[in-house]
């Protein structure tokens, strides 16, 4: 795995020991963010990495100019590999500057009770993973990239904006429909 593109493109990352996280492969990678740059990119971006497993999303998205990544994760291992990798990308004192916060977290857990907002919110899960529904419609961005094993149920209140198979993943990009929050239709 490697960074793909921008400041620190070419750094090399590392998944958590123990082979339980399944990171984004590096053409999945640059796929999101191909999708992300044509729609604007994601210069100066408040980001949130969710189920942040080795935190290569997080870490692409600050080597194309976000301004800050919030790294959740509930596993130590994957806690420590984000630390890790954003030490071998030449961001380890991004924490100390605000341009990183890892947060050990049950990702459902934390949707639920943080308060901020984010422009982008990169969501990752197990693909095994079952709470789609539920937290999709507490998701704290403007825009959300969903990585998933299968195709997801459609949720009311978000437009998809792109839905496209990358040999086992599927990646959803959405943002909440604007006309469904003030009551138009």
């Amino acid at each position: 795995m490697r960074v793909i593109s921008g400041e620190y493109r070419g750094r090399r990352l590392k998944a958590p020991a123990g082979g339980h996280v399944r990171p984004t492969s590096d053409r999945v990678r640059e796929a999101i963010f191909d999708i992300l740059y044509s729609l604007g990119g994601v210069d100066g971006f408040q980001v949130a990495d969710l189920f942040a497993g080795s935190g290569a999303l997080g870490i692409e998205a600050l080597s194309r100019g976000a301004a800050s990544v919030t790294f959740v994760e509930r596993d130590p291992a994957s806690i420590a590999a984000v630390r890790a990798n954003l030490a071998s990308a030449g961001l380890d004192d991004a924490e100390a500057r605000g341009e990183a916060t890892v947060i050990r977290a049950d990702v459902d857990s934390w949707v639920t009770s943080t308060a901020s907002r984010y422009d982008l919110v990169l969501c990752d899960p197990p693909y095994d993973y079952d709470g789609w529904e539920s937290l999709v419609t507490r998701l704290p961005g403007d825009l959300v990239v969903l990585e998933s094993g299968a195709e997801l149920p459609s949720v009311p209140g978000w437009v998809v904006l792109r839905s496209k198979r990358y040999g086992g993943t599927i990646v959803t990009v959405a943002r909440p429909d604007r006309a469904s929050e003030k009551g138009v239709s």
